[in-house]
């Protein structure tokens, strides 16, 4: 009997160990904490950087809209499951075939920063649990996301890391390399501001990039060593959610 009950706890803690590493429990805790099925019949609003966004999901449809106004026209670009489009004061506009890929990735990048982590969940995203840590004192999971070259857009091969707190599961932290002028580059995110507009959390970033060469695994360490700069803030203003 002695032998059974042992048998049955070992059992029991390797199961728990196990969903404390299983990155895709991980993820749908985010997912959970962040929003959860809000996100799936939802209106989001707001302003980056002098344009104003709009998404819109209903179910599996989606419908992503991107206002920009200079001194004479209003363009506005749409993003849906039917595919992207474009209008000028009301007109649509033919767009040739590498601007519209251009164009959609730049609305969904920025949608997809602004939701996060709801497009953690996407067919595309590969997860993977990467290790955990600590920063200033509070526990993370650290989980690398990547991409498949079928539905993972332009920037597929690109790498995200995502420190996740332990007992809130928000996204404290992130990490990403890209690619430009055919070179790696990397940035590094600190979340602040966060707020619950109307069932949905939201987080302004601090920006910073590295000072030299260095790897995306080698940024969390620079950054605790305060050797990173700061480059920008990534900041939603006006959120509107419906």
């Amino acid at each position: 009997m002695k032998n059974f009950f042992y048998l049955v706890l070992l059992v029991v803690l390797l199961s728990a160990c196990g969903d404390s590493t299983d990155p895709q429990k991980i993820i749908d805790k985010a997912i959970a904490s962040a929003g959860g099925e809000k996100y799936l019949s939802s209106t989001i609003e707001f302003d980056f950087r002098e344009r104003h966004y709009l998404a819109k999901r209903q179910g599996g449809a989606y419908s992503y809209q991107r206002l920009t106004q200079d001194s004479t026209n209003l363009i506005r670009d749409f993003l849906s499951n039917d595919g992207f489009k474009r209008e000028i004061n009301g007109v649509e506009v033919n767009v040739v075939d590498s601007m519209k890929v251009k164009y959609t990735a730049s609305v969904n990048s920025v949608i997809y920063f602004a939701l996060l982590p709801y497009g953690l969940n996407d067919d595309a995203v590969i997860k993977k649990f990467v290790g955990e840590t600590q920063i200033e004192s509070k526990d993370y999971y650290i989980i690398e996301i990547t991409f498949k070259q079928d539905g993972g857009g332009e920037d597929f091969e690109d790498v995200f890391l995502y420190w996740i707190n332990k007992e809130s599961y928000a996204i404290d932290y992130m990490a990403y390399s890209f690619e430009e002028n055919n070179k790696a580059d990397y940035r590094f995110r600190k979340a602040y501001n966060s707020r619950n507009v109307n069932g949905i959390v939201f987080l302004d970033y601090i920006n910073y990039k590295p000072k030299s060469e260095t790897t995306i695994n080698q940024l969390e360490e620079l950054y605790k060593r305060g050797a990173l700069e700061e480059l920008s803030k990534i900041e939603l203003i006006n959120l509107q959610v419906n």
